[in-house]
């Protein structure tokens, strides 16, 4: 697949939600996704800081950079549709380096069949989420 979008250690993520039947299909693996998020923020870090606004969910994310200078993502929401994007998105990230974050592209989502089957809310909440954690990576990049 090799798509400079993304990274390619997603490209079997990615195929694995192209396999999928349908949106329930689909779904079933999001939340599949959302219950081993790799660096979930945990509900007494939730603030409004660090919310993502224009979200359907209450959504948040917190944006640094680890011990070894690499981009750390951590995030967390109410619902079990969006924790699995923002967990596919930190599968993405984490362990990139922030100037490599701030060029990537949603259109991930788009090439796993997922955001035909998102409502426009729920689509516009994930758009904001990635915006948020690219700004992010931007301002990390310059520290």
């Amino acid at each position: 697949m090799e798509d400079a979008s993304w990274p390619s250690h997603l490209d079997s993520i990615v195929e694995e939600f192209r396999d999928c039947f349908d949106s329930m299909e689909r779904y079933e693996l999001l939340f599949e996704y959302a219950k081993k998020h790799p660096s979930p923020l945990p509900l007494d870090e939730w603030n409004e800081e660090n919310q993502v606004l224009g979200c359907q969910s209450r959504a948040h994310v917190k944006c640094s950079l680890d011990e070894n200078g690499l981009f750390l993502l951590r995030a967390g929401a109410d619902a079990q549709i969006v924790q699995g994007l923002m967990a596919i998105t930190a599968i993405a990230v984490n362990g990139q380096s922030s100037t490599e974050v701030s060029k990537l592209s949603p259109k991930y989502v788009e090439e796993m069949g997922l955001k035909s089957s998102l409502t426009p809310s729920r689509a516009n909440g994930f758009l904001n989420m990635f915006k948020r954690v690219v700004s992010e990576a931007e301002i990390l990049s310059e520290v």
